[in-house]
């Protein structure tokens, strides 16, 4: 299934946005969003990427809006349960697909987003899920890992599962049953918690390959290879195209030239039928069901005029972020046909 480049994307989205709708400057003094307003996310971190990216979009929204908004990290569960009992708009949320991932999984606490909740427009990728190796590990590349399981060697995956860590496991295990019938198994996953978690797993010969990311692992990644923590990336799953809209000196010493050589087509992680798989960790807002939809314009508003100045997708970048808006309404349709195009993943392999 092959998708549009983000630049392209992005740009449209705005530009027809910015058609539809009329002046949130106006809308400002005169929209039903007012007064103090909560912003729950589903991260208990604020040294994360949920809580850094919900902190660019809000600052921004408060001062187009001329309104007070404040991020909350309270966690998946709690920022749900929170949402479900304000309809008037005073709580908003911010997350990114493990919203959907969890209830495809079966996680306890996650249901059908798309039906219990209105969807609201995305603002941001963080490009940098990525896995990793020890820097000595036989495994000179991805290739090498899918062939190794698909001849009977076992391979263990340090994920946290349940969403964004364990999709890019089940696309492997998927991979390998494609290409290696019945060999799918000896991809073994290793339940664990946080990126510190995955980490120690790796130290500790517990795990041959962790899921981690472009900002927690590229420090490793310097080590020298007799470092018990080295590290080195053999996949990113984001688009070619996310990565390539990073900035070009990339993360650390770790520039985006050298971050493009784990991605499709350098990286082939197939889906059958001639599609290589890709994921992009995209954040987007989520509202109340009962909300007033004047609210969800007013917003989509606000961005539109957000997004055209072009301040905001300075700061999304300097901080690894890649910009990524849609209003609500194309927002829900892109997510719903991104949450089935990984529910055939989830499906293929249970």
């Amino acid at each position: 299934m092959s998708m549009p480049s983000i630049s392209k994307t992005l740009g449209t989205s705005i530009m027809m946005a910015g058609m539809a709708f009329g002046s949130a400057t106006a809308m400002a003094a005169d929209g039903p969003l007012r007064g103090n307003v909560r912003v729950v996310i589903g991260s208990t971190s604020t040294g994360g990427d949920t809580y850094q990216n919900s902190n660019i979009v809000v600052d921004a929204l408060a001062e187009k809006l001329d309104i007070n908004m404040k991020v909350d990290a309270v966690g998946a569960s709690s920022a749900f349960r929170t949402l479900d009992r304000d309809s008037r708009g005073n709580t908003l949320m911010i997350f990114h697909d493990q919203s959907y991932l969890g209830y495809l999984y079966g996680v306890e606490g996650y249901e059908d987003i798309f039906e219990k909740y209105t969807i609201g427009p995305t603002v941001a990728i963080n490009p940098g899920n990525a896995y990793l190796v020890p820097k000595d590990s036989p495994y000179e590349n991805l290739n090498q890992i899918i062939e190794a399981a698909g001849n009977g060697e076992e391979i263990r995956v340090a994920i946290q599962p349940g969403g964004v860590s364990e999709i890019g496991f089940s696309a492997l295990k998927n991979a390998i049953s494609i290409e290696y019938p019945g060999q799918e198994d000896n991809l073994v996953a290793v339940n664990t918690g946080s990126q510190s978690d995955k980490n120690q797993q790796l130290f500790d010969d517990q795990a041959d390959l962790i899921n981690g990311t472009v900002q927690a692992n590229e420090q490793y990644t310097r080590l020298p290879e007799d470092d018990q923590k080295a590290m080195r990336f053999v996949w990113l799953t984001a688009r070619q195209g996310t990565i390539e809209q990073a900035p070009e000196e990339g993360l650390g010493q770790t520039s985006r030239e050298q971050l493009l050589q784990y991605v499709e087509p350098n990286v082939n992680v197939t889906m059958g039928d001639s599609e290589s798989f890709t994921f992009d960790k995209e954040f987007f807002f989520l509202y109340n069901k009962d909300m007033d939809p004047a609210i969800v314009d007013q917003i989509d508003e606000a961005l539109v005029e957000i997004y055209q100045e072009g301040d905001i997708q300075e700061t999304q970048k300097k901080s690894f972020f890649i910009p990524d808006f849609k209003p609500s309404e194309e927002a829900s349709e892109y997510l719903k046909e991104k949450m089935s195009r990984y529910e055939s993943i989830i499906e293929n392999i249970k």
